[in-house]
């Protein structure tokens, strides 16, 4: 970094604590909003699924069909867009060594995948 570059403000630990607490109630309601609108979805989708199906199994002319199998396709697409939002997740509390310092060892932090 030269000279003239801006250096960013060095936070104390009470205000890096109030910028986590407020990102983790942030990402809470996040996963909040994320699980009720999967849940929204998901209930009519399962239904649309359902009666697409349904019909597939009746006689149907070959234009009808390719149209009942391109809304069961295009559903299928949506409830696996809707089921990625089950990534968002509430975020769980970072666990402080005694002392309230951050651990910075790495010995208590999760597996990497």
């Amino acid at each position: 970094m030269s000279e003239n570059e801006a250096r960013p403000p060095v936070l104390t630990e009470e205000q890096l604590s109030r910028v986590v607490g407020e990102c983790e109630a942030r990402l809470t309601e996040y996963a909040e909003l994320a699980a009720h609108v999967r849940h929204e979805i998901n209930n009519p989708l399962t239904g649309l699924i359902g009666q697409a199906q349904l019909l597939l199994r009746e006689e149907l002319s070959d234009t009808a069909r390719r149209r009942v199998q391109t809304i069961e396709h295009l559903a299928n697409r949506i409830r696996d867009t809707v089921a990625s939002l089950r990534e968002i997740q509430t975020p769980q509390p970072t666990p402080r060594p005694a002392g309230g310092a951050p651990n910075r060892d790495g010995a208590d932090d999760p597996p990497r995948h």
